[in-house]
């Protein structure tokens, strides 16, 4: 085994499975992405420690304990189709590739795009479309879409983006508002009507463009 393959395993085992992931088929996605091509170079040794690393331009790749409890919440079927809002380098957009039928990966910084599209190659994996745009809007051509899952907190769930989830879908989102500390969120869809439960604390560093509205102060 390779240095990275022992880190993997290591990774699941320690991290993930301890942290009440059980689902199989996570659990072998997560086995099967090279985690150490979705983050810059210098730190590829320590691509798969229980952190948030960072990707350049105040964005994070989200530690893999959070993203396996959001995936495994989201309950993803092979016949649905995902969103990622803030793909960053496509680690997530990865993963649930291998869970659905099809992934639209948004994201808005040109090089992250870039290095998603890369990695994504470099594993042969096609039913991801990487699209560049602003993450606040989401990205409605391909709208409805089963799942929705941020790849990073943000401070609330824009309307904008919950009216873009398929009746039936789960939307997963860590969110952070104010100072307070950040709690992940799945998100259900039934018919008109949206339910929201909290699924555990995680301290996920927010998404440029997703931090809460300064509140106003008299002078």
């Amino acid at each position: 085994m390779t240095v990275f393959e022992v880190a993997r395993s290591h990774m699941i085992e320690s991290q993930l499975r301890p942290n009440k992931v059980t689902d199989d088929r996570v659990l072998n996605a997560f086995a099967s992405i090279r985690r150490e091509l979705f983050v810059p170079a210098h730190l590829r040794s320590v691509a798969y420690i229980d952190e948030d690393l960072p990707l350049g331009g105040g964005r994070y790749l989200m530690e893999p304990m959070v993203a396996a409890r959001l995936l495994q919440a989201a309950e993803i079927a092979r016949t649905e189709a995902a969103l990622i809002v803030g793909a960053g380098t496509g680690y997530e957009a990865a993963l649930t590739a291998l869970l659905a039928r099809s992934v639209l990966a948004l994201e808005e910084d040109p090089e992250l795009a870039r290095r998603a599209r890369a990695a994504l190659v470099e594993h042969a994996i096609a039913s991801v479309s990487v699209v560049e745009g602003p993450l606040h809007e989401g990205y409605r051509p391909r709208t409805p879409y089963d799942v929705i899952l941020f790849g990073g907190a943000v401070a609330e769930v824009s309307p904008e983006l919950a009216a873009q989830l398929a009746d039936g879908g789960r939307l997963l989102a860590v969110v952070k508002a104010g100072s307070a500390s950040g709690r992940a969120i799945l998100t259900t869809r039934t018919g008109g009507v949206l339910a929201r439960r909290v699924i555990f604390d995680a301290a996920t560093p927010l998404l440029p463009g997703f931090a809460p509205k300064p509140a106003f102060e008299f002078c």
